[in-house]
């Protein structure tokens, strides 16, 4: 799910939402990331790339607590894809891939590049 201006002004508490290090983390998300995850994990992750550079961060909650993160990997320093934040946090939610393809491509993570092309498909 996209994290625009309105989901994020929905979620938060009004406290600062940093404290896991990631960029727009609503204030007190965790907890409600944290309380969804007793019926499954879930995972809450940010890309942001420009010109080939950029950077991901992870985290995945299981069974009510944080299980897996928070990730943080700025591609500059050039990691294996089948490290990379996203890619550990879908494989810890199941994901598989194919030889050749990481669980970001896997999944379909890549059919967008933007919040606004995923908010206007029809497929999101």
């Amino acid at each position: 799910m996209p994290m625009t201006d309105e989901v994020v002004a929905a979620v938060t508490d009004g406290s600062d939402g940093r404290a896991l290090g990631f960029w727009r983390l609503p204030g007190g998300f965790d907890a409600l990331l944290a309380q969804w995850s007793a019926a499954g994990p879930i995972a809450y992750v940010e890309a942001e790339y420009f010109g080939g550079d950029g950077e991901q961060r992870a985290a995945v909650w299981a069974d009510g607590a944080l299980a897996l993160g928070p990730l943080d990997e700025p591609t500059k320093k050039r990691f294996s894809r089948a490290v990379s934040p996203i890619s550990l946090a879908l494989r810890r939610l199941g994901a598989r891939s194919s030889p050749g393809e990481d669980e970001f491509q896997a999944v379909g993570l890549g059919r967008h590049r933007s919040n606004e092309d995923w908010i206007s498909s029809s497929t999101c």
